[in-house]
């Protein structure tokens, strides 16, 4: 029963990256806290996500732009050896509590974004600041929403989108997983267990980019987020 709910995790995870492209992490995460610690979680979602943002942003690859790619790459890299840090050595129940505080926040902040989108101008401070903060959050849980946040702003298109969160992810991922693997993060059995869920992640990115095509994401987009806002308040209450 426990790996038929990996593998509903990990479909309806990856079916929201082929439709957003992002959030994956953010519904993975969600799901499986319920059942299991982020130090079980991050790193298979981590080895699952890392071909997802290959087909992406190769697929998009000539809407990216490397001025918004590879500070942003930087931030998060550096923001992300405290976050395994933490993760290595912070008791599970209160990593539950600040995760489902945090979902919380970045539902409650996606849902305005949907009501009220508006395009932000660069920032340096705030790059920096949205930068360190995703890096943090991706060594903790791997979730990338925060960079969602900045990325979705600066682009005019969701190709554009895709294209350039999909990059800086990768870059992210690549770094990650080997940071994971020198703290004994990564294990064989980690890798055994993603290999197994591969093709259910496959399968998932690619209704989410067929759906992509003939629905509207943003009613997919404001149901998601409305469901994390929920899961996020059910996670703080379960853990306390």
């Amino acid at each position: 029963m426990d790996y038929i709910w990996w593998i509903i995790a990990t479909m309806c995870a990856f079916f929201v990256k082929g439709l957003c492209g992002f959030a994956n992490s953010l519904v993975f995460t969600t799901m499986m806290s319920f059942r299991n610690n982020n130090i079980n979680i991050s790193p298979i979602e981590l080895v699952l996500g890392y071909p997802s943002n290959v087909i992406l942003a190769w697929k998009e690859r000539k809407s990216i732009n490397w001025k918004i790619c590879v500070p942003l790459a930087i931030l998060v890299i550096g923001g992300s050896i405290p976050g395994v840090f933490f993760l290595k050595n912070t008791d599970g129940g209160i990593i539950k509590i600040i995760l489902g505080i945090v979902i919380l926040l970045i539902g409650i902040e996606m849902l305005l974004r949907e009501l009220y989108p508006m395009k932000m101008k660069e920032s340096k401070i705030l790059l920096g600041i949205i930068g360190v903060m995703t890096g943090l959050l991706c060594g903790i849980y791997g979730i990338g929403a925060l960079l969602g946040v900045y990325v979705n702003r600066v682009t005019d298109s969701s190709k554009a989108f895709k294209a350039n969160i999909c990059s800086v992810f990768l870059a992210e991922n690549t770094f990650r997983i080997i940071l994971y693997m020198c703290f004994g993060i990564l294990t064989w059995d980690v890798w055994k267990r993603a290999l197994s869920l591969t093709p259910f992640m496959l399968l998932g990115l690619w209704l989410g980019m067929w759906t992509g095509k003939v629905l509207d994401e943003k009613y997919v987009k404001k149901l998601v987020v409305i469901m994390l806002i929920i899961s996020g308040i059910a996670l703080v209450v379960k853990t306390i």
